[in-house]
């Protein structure tokens, strides 16, 4: 690699690479060729039904579920190992 080629490839940006972060919901595995998305991008890729659903991420080890907003950034490359969502329906308690 000559040195023009070593400073050019240090400019390179995050995402120039097309590298694929991948993601599950409900145990189906998506993909994305953006390392950050958002609670309402993830919903829109659901089953129309699922759309209105809570989606939630599921916590490591003693760390606690965190429920995901429609804009919630969520960063898909920090940690090793696909990120695992979760989704619930809403409630409704003691309704007819």
């Amino acid at each position: 690699m000559t040195n023009q080629d070593a400073a050019t490839a240090s400019k390179a940006k995050p995402g120039d690479n097309n590298e694929k972060y991948f993601y599950f919901v409900d145990g189906e595995k998506f993909d994305s060729e953006n390392e950050f998305t958002t609670g309402a991008i993830i919903k829109s890729r659901l089953a129309e039904a699922k759309r209105s659903y809570a989606l939630f991420l599921e916590g490591h080890d003693n760390d606690p579920d965190t429920l995901i907003g429609d804009d919630t950034s969520i960063d898909l490359g920090k940690e090793k190992g696909p990120k695992r969502f979760y989704t619930v329906p809403p409630a409704s308690f003691g309704s007819p």
